[in-house]
């Protein structure tokens, strides 16, 4: 029996969380934030999912003025359920007037046999910060991947910033582990930067070492994208991009 749950996150700038509601497999703890002014989430995956058919959401507003971090004690497995269809994930993140929101969970990993879908939409104030982190290990250690499409949406004042879907796995369009796409890499992810700051100061397109790329967005934003043999090498380089890009 697959099921539906939808948790639900909201800060104010004075550190409150007015709203924190955990529901089925996806449990929420307020926990202690590495610097002062901020606050944090973490979420605690309360048993295994998604599996086939199953619905989770997360939404998440970040008031006017509020800085949050929300973050994951583990990483997301995505496995096969009773059912063939396929299960979804939704994010809707929502980020106020000067308000700063950093989505830094742990990998999602795509089980043999299961059948994920992913969606994140973003909505950002004309002065919100934003710092974001995706990764996506293909298949346990020694086993061929299931089939995973993930899509972001970001709008920024009410325009478009980035819209992208990406697909591996049976089922994928041909060529996704080709060498122009992961070229036999198992570990995949980016880290989306937006910033105000970019206005004045955008950053230049460049290689970061031999399989990740930085790249200027409009909006005004940037994206690194890359591609690691395993999670760790894959953490390893989106942690050198934050550092540099969003340090603190």
């Amino acid at each position: 029996m697959s099921l539906r749950a939808t948790a639900r996150i909201t800060a104010e700038a004075d550190g409150s969380l007015p709203v924190l509601e955990s529901e089925g497999p996806l449990a929420l703890r307020r926990t202690r934030a590495a610097a002062p002014g901020w606050t944090r989430v973490t979420v605690v995956g309360a048993m295994s999912a998604p599996l086939g058919g199953d619905r989770l959401a997360i939404e998440t507003e970040v008031r006017d003025g509020a800085r949050l971090r929300v973050d994951s004690a583990a990483a997301t497995l995505a496995l096969p359920g009773r059912t063939p269809d396929p299960a979804t994930y939704a994010l809707h993140l929502r980020v106020g007037a000067d308000a700063v929101l950093c989505w830094l969970p742990e990998q999602l990993v795509s089980a043999h046999g299961s059948d994920l879908r992913v969606r994140t939409a973003v909505e950002l104030a004309p002065t919100a910060r934003l710092v974001l982190r995706e990764e996506q290990v293909l298949g346990r250690h020694g086993e061929p991947p299931g089939t995973l499409v993930s899509r972001l949406t970001v709008r920024r004042a009410g325009r478009p910033l980035l819209d992208q879907e990406l697909a591996y796995g049976p089922g994928a369009p041909g060529g996704w582990d080709g060498g122009a796409v992961l070229a036999g890499h198992r570990a995949t992810g980016q880290l989306l930067v937006v910033d105000p700051a970019y206005d004045d100061r955008p950053v230049a397109a460049r290689p970061l070492g031999d399989h990740a790329v930085l790249t200027p967005l409009a909006g005004p934003a940037a994206l690194v994208t890359a591609v690691a043999p395993d999670a760790l090498a894959l953490r390893r380089i989106l942690d050198a991009a934050r550092d540099e890009l969003a340090p603190g």
